[in-house]
């Protein structure tokens, strides 16, 4: 490339998305003193006149590239309007660069500047290879846009440009380049100042034959959208039809079924059974339901609130006809209150995980399979089995007790019958001594002391006692009366076999494995697993259920959940608690839930629909939630928050290995064999393609690489001729003559061909150490960490503050704060001369703007008083903070330095940042060593202050920042 020595020149600014290329012609307007100037430049000029234009993508500065364009025509319009007094006709002519863009700003779209301009002229000739890649892609975009055009004179325009680019030779493709592109209407904005900047003919035909291959296949896309839609609304046009076309011919197939069974019966009534179905019977089919039903009800508890229901509406069903709506509303209640899996019905008393939780090698089982199912979280695995020991413990204690008291009952009767036929012999004593059964007889006396006392009560009444009769046989056959019928009673209350276990809240960012967590807890227990999903939920009902009295009315979610699994005690997850809906006309659904996550009141759980209390006390509750900001107190204080923090890269690889890769070859048709992606490929995967705290994205990525490489091998099988791809070798060396080949392994440098250009690349981990510059650390609303920058920059004013960022009140007053920290220390960081100098005013006033970017997120929070005190001591003093340097506390007036929470999702951000410094106050160090991994403390530096000098010291480095308070004074004394 040559450069001729640059000039000033006029040059015409164009606003965005104008872009003039050379060989094309633009219309525009200029108002007033640019079209007079331009008017003056044209009647000076010799000949024809030649300016220069450029894009302006925005007021404070140019494109560096522009074009040379001649000056065709120059008119004044009829327009009122002032910025269209004049109307320019441009043509394209050659490149042209602008080594100073940002001199002369703010830049005003078409208006005419003088500014230094080079000519550039590219130098060589355009390669084989890239002409024929061009000539093919222009070739096929044309084709496509001829094909497409609705006006039979734009099409004549492609067909005249495909044979202009056949005819034209080599060395003029780059200037073919040129028309063609800016003959397309469609092309983005930043393609076409990419296309404007390749003065390389090779670069050139390379980015046009880029853009060509995209707006085919943007024109391929949009027409075969088009045409589907065409054929969805043709095929349920057609789909009706024939459908009625059914319907009419099924009703004519009834009616001669029904002539001729009428025609064919047998003498005794019966129906002839060949080809027989459960729907050609419907009466047989509804019979068969009462049965069951019937079957059910008489399967309940004796004298239980949900027998007696069930008896009521079963005797209402039978009185009402069955063609009546009342009948439908009544067989519905009963098929939902037969399904309900009560703990007292004998049809689930078989139903039951006691035999697995009273193996002794439970917990050993349950251990191994979270372990099998989720990598690390040892903290959540430890908790989980704590909670599995009590609910292991709980069986076996209630297990003994109804064992304790059944031997009590036993050894109450105290006697044992006379043989039959020997009337005179005495009545002999089992086992043991009278001083055994009388404890036990005083034992159920004060253990049922109702029953004891309506036995001694009938014993006194006249005529009630035979003659003869010893009061101890007379009691002792009262109390076993009195302790079958109240074994036959059942009570309303926490059933003595339940165990109740705490109800956890799982609590932490999407894809850290809350719910695949209530997943392994059933498996462990063997027991049905139901989850139920409460974002969005706004109405009491979803949770209670409805009232009979309205139409169409069901029970709520937890009921249908019991129904679904079929027993009295499943493990029920309740999904995204915190996303559930606030208190409106509908009811407060958070307030549903209340009753139902007590233990000590979800053993009665009245549903709206089934109105019958419903024993919950062996259901096993578990929450999920992202955050609980949105959850109310109450709701709160019933759950045992467990908080689950993001994983390490460390973990996320072992996740990946052992559970990520295997789904995603299992889920794409391939085995191990098949795909090997090596440990630094994953890593990139992990550190440049996601940026997280769970796993779902690496997920997706890694289901990227194996559909990429899935396509690979079919291709292979397929180029191979042979159906069975097991006898397929997997590794095939390269062979010649263009033969296809499949390589297993995947290494780092070929993700950038299968995922495309890495999402954060490195630099964006070479961070920008300027003045006034810090990063703290933060928790987004997702319970995600990370690290926020923190700028702020000096204007003239009048020493005020400005905070802009979207910003709450807390996080305005720390700024404050911090701010009349630095004012109240200005003259010990030899920031000002005296003490009563204000730093913002003297010597010159000042204004202070502190942002803080992504300002569409809220921001709110006492966490970030020490970063914006160092970004204010950094500005008002020049020193710099490393920028590995990232710092979270609260900050008070006095310089201490306060504890903040989140600290281990703030670390595990700054892990995934790169950071490897952080200062963090020194009332958060058990949080450290207690919540972050050893191999994150291993590779990061913490520094654990108490004051913000130590803050300063740590954050600048030791002796950066001179203090006036370390000068020796010297008194002279006489």
């Amino acid at each position: 490339m040559t450069v001729s020595v640059s000039s000033l020149h006029p040059v015409l600014t164009l606003p965005q998305p104008v872009v003039l290329l050379p060989t094309a012609r633009l219309q525009t307007f200029l108002d007033e003193a640019a079209g007079a100037r331009l008017v003056h430049l044209v009647q000076q000029a010799d000949s024809e006149l030649v300016i220069g234009t450029v894009p302006c993508p925005s007021t404070s500065e140019i494109y560096p590239w522009g074009t040379g364009a001649r000056v065709v025509r120059v008119i004044r319009t009829m327009s009122k309007a002032s910025e269209k007094a004049f109307q320019v006709t441009l043509h394209g002519l050659s490149r042209l660069y602008y080594p100073d863009t940002q001199s002369g700003a703010p830049f005003n779209p078409n208006d005419l500047i003088d500014i230094s301009v080079e000519h550039p002229k590219p130098a060589g000739t355009p390669s084989p290879e890239a002409v024929a890649a061009f000539r093919a892609a222009a070739a096929k975009l044309l084709d496509h846009l001829a094909k497409d055009a609705t006006q039979q004179s734009r099409r004549d325009v492609y067909v005249k440009i495909s044979h202009m680019l056949d005819e034209v030779s080599d060395d003029r493709t780059p200037w073919m380049a040129d028309v063609i592109v800016a003959g397309i209407n469609k092309i983005d904005y930043n393609d076409k100042l990419a296309f404007l900047s390749a003065l390389d003919v090779n670069d050139r035909l390379h980015r046009a034959t880029e853009l060509f291959v995209k707006q085919a296949s943007i024109s391929e896309v949009t027409k075969k959208i088009a045409q589907s839609i065409d054929e969805s609304l043709s095929k349920q046009q057609k789909e009706f039809f024939l459908r009625q076309q059914l319907a009419a011919i099924q009703r004519e197939l009834q009616a001669l079924t029904r002539n001729s069974g009428s025609a064919t019966s047998h003498p005794n009534g019966a129906r002839s059974s060949a080809g027989a179905s459960e729907l050609d019977d419907p009466e047989q089919a509804e019979a068969e339901d009462m049965a069951d039903i019937r079957q059910k009800i008489e399967a309940m508890a004796k004298d239980s609130e949900e027998r007696k229901t069930a008896i009521r509406e079963w005797k209402r069903l039978q009185r009402i006809p069955a063609g009546s709506v009342e009948h439908g509303v009544i067989r519905n209640y009963l098929e939902w209150l037969t399904s309900i899996p009560w703990p007292s019905s004998s049809a689930f008393a078989t139903v039951s995980s006691a035999d697995k939780i009273r193996d002794r090698a439970f917990l050993e089982n349950a251990r191994r399979q979270l372990d099998e199912d989720h990598y690390g979280l040892e903290k959540i695995k430890k908790r989980l089995i704590e909670y599995l020991a009590v609910v292991r413990l709980k069986q076996l204690q209630a297990e003994r007790e109804a064992a304790l008291q059944q031997q009590q009952a036993s050894s109450s009767a105290g006697y044992t019958q006379p043989p039959p036929g020997d009337a005179s012999a005495p009545p002999q004593r089992t086992e043991g001594d009278a001083t055994s059964r009388a404890l036990a007889l005083i034992s159920q006396a004060l253990n049922s002391p109702r029953h004891a006392v309506v036995a001694g009560t009938k014993e006194q009444g006249p005529g009630k006692r035979e003659a003869g009769a010893r009061p101890s046989e007379d009691s002792t056959s009262s109390a076993a009366k009195s302790s079958a019928a109240d074994s036959q009673t059942p009570k309303r209350g926490p059933s003595p076999k339940a165990v109740k276990g705490p109800i956890l809240l799982f609590v932490g960012p999407p894809g850290t494995g809350k719910t695949s967590l209530g997943h392994s807890i059933a498996r462990a227990l063997e027991r049905p697993f139901q989850r139920i999903s409460l974002g969005g939920v706004r109405d009491e009902a979803e949770i209670r259920g409805h009232r009979r009295t309205y139409v169409a009315s069901g029970p709520g979610s937890i009921v249908q959940a019991l129904r679904k699994a079929g027993r009295p005690d499943p493990v029920i997850l309740l999904d995204e608690i915190d996303k559930i809906g606030q208190s409106n006309f509908h009811g407060d659904p958070a307030a549903a839930l209340l009753e139902v996550l007590d233990p000590e009141q979800n053993h009665s759980f009245n549903d709206h629909y089934i109105n019958v209390p419903i024993d919950l006390s062996q259901v096993l509750f578990i929450c999920t939630s992202n955050s609980l900001e949105t959850i109310s107190a109450p709701l709160l204080d019933r759950c045992e928050i467990v908080h689950l923090s993001g994983y390490t890269y460390d973990e996320k690889l072992h996740i990946a290995r052992k559970f990520l890769l295997p789904k995603q070859l299992k889920a794409n048709g391939l085995t191990p064999e098949h795909v090997t992606i090596t440990h630094s490929a994953l890593m990139r995967i992990a550190t440049h393609y996601t940026r997280e705290a769970g796993v779902r994205s690496l997920e997706r990525a890694i289901g990227a690489v194996v559909r990429y490489k899935a396509v690979e091998w079919a291709e292979y099988v397929d180029s191979t001729g042979n159906d069975d791809i097991t006898k397929v070798p997997v590794v095939v060396a390269g062979g010649d003559g263009g033969a296809k080949t499949y390589k297993k392994i995947v290494e780092e440098h070929e993700l950038e061909k299968i995922l495309g250009v890495a999402r954060w690349d490195e630099e964006e981990l070479h961070r920008e150490k300027r003045r006034g510059l810090v990063y703290g650390l933060v928790v987004t609303g997702m319970g995600e960490g990370g690290i926020l920058p923190i700028e702020t920059i000096s204007v003239p004013g009048s020493g005020q503050l400005k905070l802009t960022g979207s910003l709450g009140e807390v996080i305005k007053e720390s700024g404050e704060l911090a701010l009349s920290w630095v004012k109240s220390h200005a003259y010990d960081l030899y920031i000002t001369k005296h003490r009563s100098e204000d730093p913002l005013k003297v010597p010159n006033p000042i204004d202070i703007h502190l942002h803080l970017p992504s300002g569409a997120v809220k921001k709110d929070g006492p966490s970030a008083g020490i970063a914006m005190t160092c970004a204010f001591v950094s500005l008002l003093t020049g020193a710099c903070v490393p920028t590995n340097v990232a710092m979270t506390g609260e900050v008070t007036l006095r310089g201490r330095v306060g504890a903040v929470g989140g600290i281990k999702e703030k670390v595990l951000g700054a892990h995934r940042a790169q950071m490897t410094k952080l200062i963090l106050p020194w009332a958060n160090r058990k949080d450290v060593e207690h919540d972050v991994p050893p191999e994150v403390r291993a590779e990061m530096q913490f520094v654990f202050a108490r004051t913000m000098e130590e803050v300063l010291e740590a954050a600048f480095g030791k002796g950066v920042l001179n203090w006036r308070r370390n000068m020796v004074v010297m008194e002279s004394r006489l």
